[in-house]
This record gives C-alpha cells, sequence and structure tokens, in this order.
C-alpha cells in the first residue's frame, strides 16, 4: 500500500473494509442513542409513515451518504432515501440534500445519529476542500495524518477524499514514520531508518526531520521519502533544491507543522510535493443540516 493514496478515490466503490466499519460506525452510534429505545418517538403512531427532507444552511461540500444511509437501514429496510447532492459535491443554503419516506418513528430515532454523521464528516470534506483550492496551480497535493476522532478514522480519511485531498497512512501497520523519538530511541536517522528498512523492506518508510543537516543525513541513509517538520519558507525551498540536486525525482517531501489557510499556498509554493494538515480531521465544526418532517 502507498504511502498517499490517488485523490479523488471513486467515490462510489466501498472497500469491504470500509463497509464494514460504516456497519459498526452505525451500530455504535445508535446504541449510545437509543440504550433500552426512544421513548420520545412512542408518542408517534407505530403505523405512521412520513416524508422527511434534509435541508443544508450554509454551502458546504457533502461527506458521508453510506453512513446516514447505514443508520436507517439498520433502524428499518423500508425507508426510502433519495439523495439530491453526491459525496463530494458542493451543496449551497437552503438546499435539499435528500428527501425520505418511511416509519415515523424509525425515522425520528435515525434523526441524530444520521445528521451526526453528515455534519462531521462534511466538516472534514469542506475543509479539506478549501485547503486543495488554496494550492490550485501548483504541485502540491493535500494529505490528512492520524490526528482524527477515536473510532471514526475511516470516516474521516473517507471526507477527505469527498473534498479533493489524500490520505497519509492509514495507521501504524501500512506504513512507517520514523519521527523525532523514534530517531532518539534509535540514535540516529540513520541507524532508525536502517533498522526499519531491515525489517520491512517492502513497506513504504517516510523520515521525519527538523533540520537541514538531518535532511542530508535521511538523504544518505537512502530515505526517499521525507517530512520536513516546522521547516520555515526557506528552508523549504532549500530542502526542495538539494533534493532536485541528487539528478532524481525519486526524493518526495511532505511538509508539516501549523499549517493553515492563510498559510498553506505559500508553502506548496516552495515546491514541496505534499502539504499535511492536522486540522482537517481534528479542528471539527460541524456543517449546519436539519432534518424536517413534511406532514403532506
Amino acid at each position: 500500500m502507498a504511502v498517499f493514496s490517488s485523490s479523488r478515490a471513486n467515490l462510489q466503490i466501498i472497500s469491504t473494509e470500509l463497509d464494514a466499519a460504516i456497519r459498526n460506525n452505525v451500530a455504535a452510534a445508535l446504541s449510545e442513542d437509543l440504550g433500552s429505545g426512544d421513548l420520545t418517538a412512542e408518542l408517534v403512531a407505530a403505523d405512521a409513515i412520513l416524508g422527511a427532507s434534509i435541508v443544508a444552511r450554509e454551502a458546504f461540500v457533502l461527506a458521508g451518504r453510506p453512513w446516514a444511509d447505514e443508520v436507517f437501514r439498520q433502524l428499518d429496510e423500508s425507508i426510502n432515501i433519495d439523495w439530491y447532492v453526491a459525496d463530494g459535491e458542493h451543496a449551497e443554503s437552503g438546499d435539499i440534500v435528500c428527501k425520505l419516506v418511511g416509519p415515523a418513528r424509525a425515522l425520528l430515532t435515525g434523526e441524530r445519529a444520521a445528521l451526526n454523521f453528515l455534519q462531521l464528516l462534511s466538516a472534514t470534506a469542506t475543509a479539506t476542500a478549501r485547503y486543495v483550492a488554496a494550492v490550485a496551480g501548483t504541485s502540491a497535493s493535500i494529505l490528512d495524518t492520524r490526528k482524527t476522532i477515536p473510532g471514526l478514522r475511516r470516516a474521516q480519511k473517507y471526507a477527505v477524499r469527498c473534498g479533493g485531498g489524500q490520505n497519509h497512512r492509514a495507521g501504524l501497520y501500512d506504513a512507517i514514520l520514523v519521527k523525532e523519538n523514534h530517531i532518539k530511541a534509535a540514535g540516529s536517522i540513520t541507524a532508525a531508518y536502517g533498522r526499519a528498512r531491515d525489517l520491512h523492506p517492502d513497506v513504504p518508510i517516510e523520515v521525519e526531520v527538523e533540520t537541514l543537516a538531518e535532511l542530508n543525513e535521511a538523504i544518505a541513509a537512502g530515505a526517499t521519502l521525507l517530512l520536513l517538520d516546522n521547516f520555515s519558507y526557506g528552508e523549504m525551498r532549500e530542502a526542495v533544491a538539494r533534493c532536485r540536486r541528487q539528478g532524481s525525482d525519486r526524493i518526495r517531501l511532505e511538509a508539516s507543522g501549523n499549517v493553515t489557510l492563510d498559510t498553506v499556498r505559500q508553502v506548496a509554493e516552495t515546491g514541496v510535493d505534499h502539504i499535511s494538515v492536522g486540522a482537517l480531521t481534528k479542528n471539527v465544526a460541524a456543517i449546519d443540516l436539519s432534518m424536517l418532517l413534511r406532514l403532506d
């Protein structure tokens, strides 16, 4: 598995692994909300069939349809959902995102869980789309990180792809990122990288460097994926120049550390290949969506 997946993956294709995560995410969400049963839904007649609409209260990029679908599927498979916006598409304030028809009790029971997933994941997709737009025209791609909400990593990484970003490693098992503490424990970048390469020769290995001297050591050790941690713009440009002087485009540079919407363009213009942004998944401001029952 590559460290960085291609952007705009086919969002209609849900892998078996992700499909299992969706089912588990939804089951956990419904369990914590329902407990022994929805007492308030009992106010509605058991045989009542109603319609509902999910409406946008602000402009955003949608993500999370599979999770919303699964919420209502787990509650009542007879519920029909007609989507007007696809994951990865922009919607404006006032737009109807989808319409639902089915047993009123199930619609009411699933409302909050479905909205929670849509609001959270759309927030990540929307933030990602803003960063992607900010670096348009450069060669840099926007990456997520492991700074995700516990239990929802696959969901948030899916949302990053909806926003046009790319995924960094999924976890500690599919790639190696040699960071400061690993280097200290091993004794040097050279020792840490060599040990990682010997143990896992078929796994992508990235090395975090904090200075240009460490960059030189990592390159000399054979590293081809390098994370520039909190480099200044000037240091980033110099790092790019040094890698180009190697006479090969095999070395890929990732910039990381305190990247914001105000600074990401300047980072991209230094020539780095990737920019990782922890804020995409950890600084989440939920998108404002509402579900309104239709009594007609």
